[in-house]
């Protein structure tokens, strides 16, 4: 299983980002994902979580209006659309099917300062 990461970087805030997830070694389309986040000194924590066929999604109050999870299947990516981003964003945002949490890939950094 590889879960690679990618499309962080340094945000005003208010800005925005989309991260991408690309997953590859086991059967993605029928995975429910979610994303993740640790900022420094902190636990991970959930962020947004979509099901195989992207139909169902949760959010952690944190992001709820702000950020938008999606997928593509036929390219084994899930999204991470955020907006309205704010400083206490700032984190390193990771990908992962939860109900297996296979090795945590690099991760992407996002960090919102101005």
């Amino acid at each position: 299983v590889q879960l690679v990461e990618s499309g962080g970087g340094l945000v005003q805030p208010g800005g925005s980002l989309r991260l991408s997830c690309v997953a590859s070694g086991f059967a993605f389309s029928s995975a429910t994902m979610s994303w993740y986040r640790q900022a420094p000194g902190k636990e991970r924590e959930l962020v947004a979580t979509v099901n195989g066929v992207g139909s169902v999604t949760y959010y952690a109050d944190s992001v709820k209006g702000r950020f938008a999870i999606s997928r593509v299947n036929v390219k084994n990516t899930v999204y991470l659309q955020m907006n309205s981003l704010n400083p206490d964003d700032t984190a390193v945002y990771y990908c992962n099917r939860p109900s297996r949490l296979y090795s945590w890939g690099q991760g992407t950094q996002v960090t919102v300062s101005s």
